[in-house]
């Protein structure tokens, strides 16, 4: 059974930092495209980061220079570093899995507000 659990959420004033993690088990995590999306209330979902099992990596243009993704394939997790906050980037954060088949974890509230 795959798993993808987020964590690392919460409430943070703007110009705060979160660093989000996303554990994942049931899939070869190294052959895995591994990707953050976020969703606030009333639009739609949309790509944050994702990084490529070789390592490269693609930002939304609002996030670039502010967040950084990375993954540790010893511990099948990967991470989201978010400094800068700005209550624009409050929604709920949700990890992505993509090799053959494409996999979802349950999300994690982030909330910036003062």
């Amino acid at each position: 059974q795959v798993q993808l659990v987020e964590s690392g959420g919460g409430l943070v004033q703007p110009g705060g930092s979160l660093r989000l993690s996303c554990a994942a088990s049931g899939i070869i995590f190294s052959l895995y495209a591994m990707g953050w999306y976020r969703q606030a209330p009333g639009q739609q979902r949309e790509l944050v980061a994702r990084i490529t099992r070789t390592g490269s990596t693609i930002y939304a243009d609002s996030e670039q220079g502010r967040f950084t993704i990375s993954r540790d394939n010893a511990k099948n997790t990967v991470y989201l570093q978010m400094n800068s906050l700005k209550p624009e980037d409050t929604a709920v954060y949700v990890c992505n899995a993509h090799f053959s088949k494409e996999y979802w974890g349950q999300g994690t509230q982030v909330t910036v507000s003062s």
